[in-house]
């Protein structure tokens, strides 16, 4: 018996530089042109973009002190039928900080970012490949807000198993495929959800929602992409985890189907995707030893990005930080290069 793996099946049907929407733009006006039609097609792939803002206010439901932050616990209304708990870490002594949106990936949630634990409690140290990034940046001087993100932590969608005997679906792989059935996707979700966030933080008053950054890991790190891609009020962009030529990651090495969005590939790779970021500044985090997203691949994308950035009148505006480990939050380039450019706030501008 012949066993095929999946790249000499679907791969050669793959259309890297014959793609119908991948950049083949000859200047900055052209670049600008392909990046707006770029956003409209990839927010029809998505899908749920066309939903209206939700007009209910969010709730505070928690608020505690930690030495040198506050942490809140808000439910914010993300449509009609969804609500979306959100932790704002704030630092003391900042008047009207820069905000930063700090996206999980998988795990429980966004307790994983903000040193709790599943159950709640504060939890000292960190933990897991997050590594408390949230709690990093509001340290820098940062107000971070840090959303549930659809399928996870106390959003978690139950299924019955088919078998008494056999395990549930998980939330994300049952969702990803109900979400495609009504015509959009998970990702879709995730993008509208993050857009209403940055809604609410554009009109708080304590915040200075102008002036904005993001930051994912992992499906945090695709979404953190797709999202800035649609939302221009994302100032600057951090991806960890996650930029990787799609034939070493996507179609070599087992990921959940909530990364799957139908006709993606018509980008022909991702970093003419990351394009549609240019010219704001991008960095690009990767592990050398991360074995869902190869270093070599990581490397081979980020060229692609690097040229599309150039032909965009930003030479300098992508980067990549390597560093020696796996799959996890590292943050020596990703907290400097964040404060540098949305900024946060000075010295003189603590009280």
């Amino acid at each position: 018996m012949i066993h095929l793996q999946p790249n000499d099946v679907l791969w050669p049907l793959y259309r890297t530089t014959t793609a119908p929407l991948a950049f083949r733009a000859d200047g900055v006006s052209a670049a600008r042109a392909w990046r707006r039609k770029g956003r409209t097609q990839l927010a029809a792939m998505l899908g749920f973009q066309d939903r209206r803002p939700a007009r209910i206010p969010s709730r505070l439901l928690a608020r505690s002190e930690r030495p040198d932050h506050i942490i809140e616990k808000h439910l914010l209304r993300t449509s009609r039928h969804s609500d979306m708990p959100v932790y704002v870490l704030l630092p003391k002594g900042v008047k009207r900080p820069p905000v930063v949106v700090a996206f999980h990936g998988h795990g429980d949630g966004a307790k994983d970012a903000v040193a709790l634990r599943a159950d709640g409690r504060e939890r000292r140290g960190p933990a897991g490949y997050h590594r408390d990034f949230a709690v990093a940046l509001c340290r820098l001087g940062f107000a971070v807000a840090v959303p549930e993100i659809a399928c996870f932590g106390e959003r978690q969608n139950r299924f019955r198993p088919l078998r008494a005997d056999s395990p549930a679906p998980t939330s994300c792989q049952q969702s990803a495929a109900l979400a495609m059935h009504l015509g959009g996707t998970v990702l879709g979700m995730r993008v509208r959800d993050a857009r209403r966030l940055v809604d609410w933080l554009s009109r708080h008053e304590h915040l200075d929602g102008g002036c904005l950054g993001a930051m994912g890991i992992s499906g945090g790190g695709v979404l953190s992409l797709l999202h800035a891609a649609l939302d221009r009020r994302v100032r600057a962009l951090v991806i960890s985890g996650y930029l990787c030529d799609w034939r070493d990651s996507l179609f070599s090495v087992h990921h959940c189907a909530c990364n799957i969005v139908p006709g993606l590939g018509r980008f022909g790779t991702v970093g003419d995707l990351a394009g549609l970021v240019a010219p704001r500044p991008l960095l690009i985090e990767a592990g050398k030893r991360d074995p869902l997203f190869p270093i070599s691949g990581v490397r081979r994308a980020m060229a692609r990005v690097r040229a599309i950035y150039a032909r965009s009148g930003a030479s300098q505006g992508a980067s990549l930080a390597e560093f020696d480990g796996p799959h996890r939050i590292d943050g020596a380039q990703a907290y400097p290069f964040l404060a540098s450019t949305v900024p946060a706030p000075s010295p003189a501008e603590r009280v």
